[in-house]
């Protein structure tokens, strides 16, 4: 049967803390250590890894962890057609999907770079990137593959199968749901395993189970399905 991806829109805030590390503990530690209200890392960080393995939610969470300390933070991911001009009061620039960059955005990014990197009265600013494949293989202009390269890498690793059960046990938990085996079994036959696509869908069954003030059971599913 063909697995399905649900574009609900309803995804809780991405942050350190509800992403679950597993195997890619050090780079959480690393993120954790560099966002929290200190100095910024001293040199690049650049994350990579296969679709679903946390990319873009690591970033994210960076993102609004250095907003809410009112820091000011230049983003640029493959979406952002028109990316603005560098910003001296920017604490950081971060960087997601690079290897899909276009020329433009290449240019963007390696422009953001070095005006990053440059020194300043005061802190030093951190880029933090992401990307699908290793710093060596992306393509992409020299200069900014080189820089993407220079720093701290980290290879994030995809959650297998038992990993990904433990968190959606974990948010159904904390969210007050009985997510059964037969449900489980149910969602990861039927739907895209990766987990980001999981937890929005988990979100999703949620409000629907509130709405129709029903036990999240594989009936419910269905009629959330045929509701879309």
């Amino acid at each position: 049967m063909r697995q399905l991806v649900l574009d609900i829109g309803l995804a809780t805030l991405p942050t350190l803390d509800n992403f679950f590390a597993g195997p890619n503990h050090a780079a959480v530690s690393h993120l954790r250590l560099w966002s929290s209200g200190g100095i910024p890392s001293p040199v690049p960080t650049y994350l990579w890894g296969e679709g679903g393995s946390g990319k873009t939610h690591l970033l994210q969470a960076v993102h609004h962890a250095l907003k809410a300390q009112g820091a000011d933070v230049g983003w640029l991911d493959a979406h952002t057609m028109d990316p603005p001009e560098f910003k001296d009061d920017w604490v950081a620039v971060l960087m997601d999907d690079v290897h899909v960059y276009n020329s433009e955005q290449q240019h963007t990014a390696f422009n953001w770079f070095v005006n990053a990197l440059t020194p300043r009265v005061g802190l030093p600013r951190w880029v933090l990137a992401a990307g699908g494949l290793p710093p060596a293989d992306l393509p992409l202009r020299d200069d900014l593959r080189t820089r993407l390269g220079w720093g701290d890498i980290h290879a994030l690793q995809v959650l297998d199968e038992p990993e990904r059960r433990a968190v959606l046990r974990q948010e159904a938990a904390a969210r007050g749901l009985l997510l059964s085996d037969e449900v489980m079994a149910y969602l990861l036959k039927r739907f895209s395993r990766d987990l980001g696509s999981l937890m929005q869908l988990l979100e999703h069954l949620d409000h629907y189970a509130m709405q129709t003030q029903r036990a999240l059971t594989i009936p419910l599913v269905r009629a959330m399905l045929e509701n879309q």
